[in-house]
């Protein structure tokens, strides 16, 4: 054995890379700042699909109509009475949100703005029905809700 044997580890001048030439630099260069293939695959969040519509409308029935926080202190609505409150309910908060989105909105704020939306009508929706269930019981006519221009929030005045 004349040849020498080489250590496992020991560089060899196959093993260890030539430094890059200025020209190869300048193409490696080149070829990081174009762009990677793009997708162009857009995320929108609105508006919601109908799909989503729907399982809003299924959600808000179920909370109308069971048991839930709203029905421990409101009541429970029957389900026919809950399908139609949540249809409206939707169609409402979907409409209002629709009109204040602009093409500059990522989606986020006016999802924000119909989701609130949705609460608000369908707390007023329970409190509207339970004041008229007991104006019924109570045998006399529900309160007239009044605003004036002198006062911040409305007044509620017993007829």
């Amino acid at each position: 054995m004349s040849d020498p044997q080489i250590a496992a580890g020991t560089p060899t001048e196959h093993d260890s890379p030539t430094p890059p030439t200025d020209s190869q630099v300048g193409d490696q260069a080149k070829e990081s700042t174009k762009s990677p293939k793009s997708f162009n695959t857009s995320f929108s969040i609105w508006p919601p699909s109908q799909r989503t519509r729907d399982a809003v409308i299924k959600r808000l029935i179920e909370t109308l109509s069971n048991p839930s926080v709203l029905s421990k202190r409101y009541g429970t609505v029957p389900q026919e009475e809950a399908a139609e409150a949540a249809r409206l309910i939707e169609e409402e908060a979907y409409s209002f949100a629709a009109g204040k989105a602009s093409a500059d909105d990522d989606g986020i704020e006016i999802l924000q703005l119909y989701s609130r939306e949705i609460s608000k009508r369908t707390l007023e929706t329970v409190k509207a029905r339970a004041a008229s269930d007991s104006t019924a019981e109570n045998g006399s006519s529900p309160p007239v809700v009044s605003t004036t221009t002198n006062e911040e929030t409305p007044s509620v005045e017993e007829s």
